[in-house]
C-alpha cells in the first residue's frame, strides 16, 4: 500500500527532475568554493617549492594572458619522474640520522605527504658512483652470482625504506658492463677482453648474460623489490666510462631478442627499453636512429616481443626533438628519459645564469623547459635525472667516471644534517607533485613567454607545468578550452610553477541528464556512478564525467 507521504515524495522527485532537466537545457552551472594548489620556485632562490592555494572560479578569466588546454585531446600516458639511486646517493642517505633520512624520503617520495616522486634508476653491478668496479658475477660461471655490499648494505635498505613510503614506485635497472669474462675485444668474439672499460659482449655469452639479468631480477624480488624495467646497456656507444661496454644497434638487437625470450620463459613481466644513450647517437652516423634499427631487426614476431616497450635517452649530446622523430616512426613504442646530470660544466649549483647562461634563460627555467616540459611535449612518458644525492665534493665517486658531477641534492660531508637543493630536485619535484603516474598529456598551451604542458590525472584532476623565463611577473588565466571555469595564477619573474586543479572544483555546462534511478532521492549521474557527498546544486566533473545531486 502506497501512503500519501510516499506519493508526495515521488511527485516531488518528478518535479525536481523536470526542473533540473530544464536548468541543464538552459546551460545553468553552479560552483562551490574549491581551491587549486600552486607550487612556485624562483631562480633567485626566494621561493623553493613554495605551496599556496587559489580559488577555482566560474566563468572565463579576465586576465589578458590566457593559457587554454584542450581537455578532449589525449596523448601519451605518464609513468612517473625520479632520480638515480646509485651507491653514492644511498651511502650519503645512510650517513644521515634515521629521523632526518626518513623526513627527507617522506618529503621526496610520499604521494600524500610529499612530492610523490615515483621512479628510480639503479645499476646492475657497479657504475661510476659505486664503492668499487664490479659485476654481480666476477668469477666465471653464474653459480657464483651474488649481490654485493653496495646492494645489500646501501641500495636495498634505501629502496625498502622508499617503497614503504611509496609502494608503487617503479624501478628501472641498467648494467654499465657485463662481467669481464663475458667480454670480447671485437664484436665477433675472436679476442678476449678482460677489461672493465670498453669491449663488446661476446656473442657466445648472450644467453648466459640474459640469465644473469634474470638472476638479478629474482635476487631483488627475494628482497621485496620488483624491477619494473631494464635497459640492456647504459650508454652503449660509450666505451670510456669506469665500467662500460660498447653495444652497437645490431649487437643490441640480437641480445634483446634473447633477453626478451628469456624473460618470457621465466615468467617475468619486466619491461625492456632499448638504447639508453644520447639524442645525437654520439655522432656515430652508423648508429643514427638506433632504436628504429633495433625494432626493425627484431620484427614483431618473436618470443617476449610485448616486453620490448620503448627506448631511453640521455642529454649529453643532441636535441630532445629526437624523441618526436622516434615517436613518429614507431608511435606504438614509448620514449623515456633516464639521465641528465648537474656538474661544473653547466653551473650545476646555480639556479640563475651563472657563467654558462649569462645571456640566456636562467638555468632553472632552461632545465624546466628543455628537460621536463620540452620532453613531455615530445611524447616522453617518464623523466629521470642522475644522482639523487652527492656530498659537497661530488662524492663518493670512482676514478675514470664523472669527477665534477653534482647531485640533485648536496649533503654536507662535515654535517650530514645539512642539505642544499639544486635545480634538478626542484624540476622533478614540481612535476611529480602535480602530475600523477597514469596521467595523460593534454596539450602544451600557447602564451607568449610561458612554456607549459597540461595533463589529466587518473582521479580527473588537472595538472599544469609552467615556466616564466621573463624578467617580469606574469598573471595568467588557466582554463580548459570551452570550460566554464578558470584559475588565475601569478608566475613570478624567472620562475617555474606547477598547478593542481582538483576535479571537485571544476565546473562544466551540459545540456542533458540521465537519471540512474528514478526512485533514488540522492544522486543523478551521467555515468551511473555515485560520488560521495557532492554539494547541493553542484555540477562536477569526476574523471572527465559529469554528475549532479539536488
Amino acid at each position: 500500500m502506497i501512503t500519501h507521504t510516499e506519493m508526495t515524495r515521488k511527485k516531488q522527485r518528478r518535479i525536481r527532475k523536470i526542473v533540473l532537466s530544464m536548468a541543464f537545457l538552459l546551460f545553468v552551472t553552479a560552483v562551490t568554493a574549491q581551491t587549486a594548489t600552486i607550487y612556485t620556485t624562483t631562480s633567485d632562490g626566494s621561493l623553493g617549492l613554495s605551496k599556496t592555494t587559489v580559488p577555482v572560479q566560474a566563468g572565463k578569466s579576465s586576465e589578458s594572458k590566457k593559457l587554454l588546454f584542450d581537455t578532449s585531446r589525449e596523448r601519451q600516458t605518464i609513468e612517473g619522474f625520479g632520480f638515480a639511486l646509485t651507491y653514492a646517493s644511498c651511502y650519503n642517505l645512510m650517513k644521515m640520522s634515521k629521523t632526518n633520512r626518513h623526513r627527507f624520503l617522506l618529503q621526496t617520495y610520499s604521494p600524500t605527504e610529499g612530492y610523490g616522486v615515483s621512479y628510480a634508476r639503479i645499476a646492475i653491478g657497479s657504475c661510476d658512483f659505486s664503492s668499487k668496479t664490479y659485476s654481480l658475477c666476477d668469477e666465471k660461471g653464474l653459480e657464483h652470482f651474488a649481490l654485493q655490499q653496495d646492494e645489500t648494505k646501501y641500495i636495498i635498505p634505501v629502496l625498502k625504506e622508499i617503497l614503504a613510503i611509496n609502494p608503487d614506485m617503479k624501478i628501472i635497472a641498467t648494467p654499465w658492463s657485463c662481467p669481464k669474462w663475458m667480454k670480447s675485444f671485437t664484436q665477433n668474439g675472436n679476442i678476449a677482453w678482460s677489461v672493465w672499460q670498453g669491449g663488446y659482449l661476446n656473442p657466445k655469452y648472450r644467453q648466459t648474460y640474459a640469465d644473469y639479468f634474470v638472476k638479478f631480477i629474482e635476487a631483488m624480488k627475494k628482497q621485496g623489490i620488483n624491477i619494473y624495467a631494464v635497459s640492456p646497456q647504459n650508454e652503449p656507444l660509450n666505451g670510456g666510462n669506469t665500467a662500460s661496454m660498447k653495444m652497437p644497434w645490431d649487437d643490441e638487437a640480437k641480445f634483446v631478442k634473447v633477453l626478451a625470450s628469456t624473460f618470457k620463459r621465466n615468467n617475468l613481466e619486466t619491461k625492456i627499453y632499448v638504447y639508453d644513450h644520447n639524442f645525437n647517437y654520439d655522432d656515430e652516423k652508423k648508429q643514427d636512429n638506433y632504436p628504429i634499427k633495433v625494432y626493425n631487426a627484431l620484427g614483431n614476431d618473436f618470443e617476449g616481443s610485448e616486453l620490448v616497450v620503448g627506448s631511453a635517452y640521455h642529454d649529453y649530446g643532441g636535441d630532445p626533438s629526437e624523441l618526436s622523430n622516434i615517436h613518429v616512426q614507431k608511435p606504438g613504442k614509448q620514449v623515456i628519459f633516464t639521465e641528465a646530470s648537474l656538474g661544473e660544466w653547466n653551473d650545476g649549483r646555480d639556479l640563475e645564469r651563472g657563467t654558462t647562461n649569462v645571456n640566456s634563460k636562467t638555468h632553472l627555467n632552461e632545465d624546466m623547459e628543455r628537460l621536463m616540459i620540452g620532453l613531455l611535449n615530445k611524447y616522453c612518458t617518464a623523466v629521470m635525472y642522475w644522482n639523487l644525492m652527492l656530498d659537497n665534493n661530488g662524492a663518493p665517486k670512482l676514478r675514470g667516471g664523472c669527477q665534477n658531477c653534482y647531485g640533485a641534492v648536496d649533503i654536507d660531508s662535515k654535517n650530514y644534517s645539512k642539505l642544499t637543493y639544486n635545480r634538478h630536485y626542484y624540476v622533478i619535484s614540481h612535476a611529480s607533485a602535480v602530475v600523477r603516474p597514469g596521467a595523460v598529456w593534454l596539450s602544451s598551451g600557447k602564451v607568449s613567454g610561458i612554456a607549459s604542458a597540461a595533463f589529466r590525472n587518473p582521479d580527473g584532476s588537472y595538472a599544469v607545468l609552467m615556466s616564466n623565463n621573463g624578467a617580469s611577473d606574469v598573471e595568467v588565466g588557466v582554463s580548459g578550452q570551452s570550460s566554464a571555469w578558470h584559475v588565475d595564477v601569478k608566475l613570478p619573474a624567472e620562475s617555474i610553477v606547477s598547478l593542481l586543479i582538483p576535479y571537485s572544483g571544476i565546473v562544466s555546462s551540459i545540456n542533458a541528464i540521465e537519471v540512474d534511478n528514478p526512485d533514488d532521492d540522492e544522486y543523478y549521474s551521467i555515468d551511473g556512478k555515485r560520488i560521495a557527498e557532492p554539494v547541493v546544486g553542484q555540477i562536477l566533473i569526476h574523471g572527465g564525467r559529469k554528475i549532479i545531486r539536488y
